[in-house]
């Protein structure tokens, strides 16, 4: 058993669905004899694109705010960078928002 790590990604409504199913085949949300566990809650995404970026949604020097989901999984350890690559194929933003940290879990 390798140690839990709590995974956090934001992505707009159309997406939330492939990035959860991506970054459960590449292993997260294993739990006992259950796979792709997560929870979801809607929000706001609030960003910038600064000159240089080649934004999703929005335009290069002006606020945007997009109707996301935040979307939270735990991940074993030996499989993070694996769930991290699949997250970054399936998420359509040029920069995702997403964050990672280690958790006590029981297993």
């Amino acid at each position: 058993m390798s140690q839990l790590h709590a995974l956090v990604v934001y992505v707009p409504d159309s997406h939330a669905e492939a990035v959860r199913i991506a970054i459960g085949d590449a292993g997260a949300g294993r739990l006992g004899d259950y796979s792709h566990c997560s929870f979801t809650s809607p929000g706001t995404g609030r960003f910038t694109p600064l000159p240089g970026a080649r934004p999703y949604i929005g335009t290069a020097g002006e606020p945007e705010e997009v109707s996301e989901v935040r979307v939270e999984c735990i991940v074993e350890e030996d499989v993070l960078d694996a769930v991290v690559q699949g997250l970054r194929r399936a998420h359509p933003y040029e920069e995702p928002a997403f964050m990672s940290w280690p958790v006590n879990g029981h297993r």
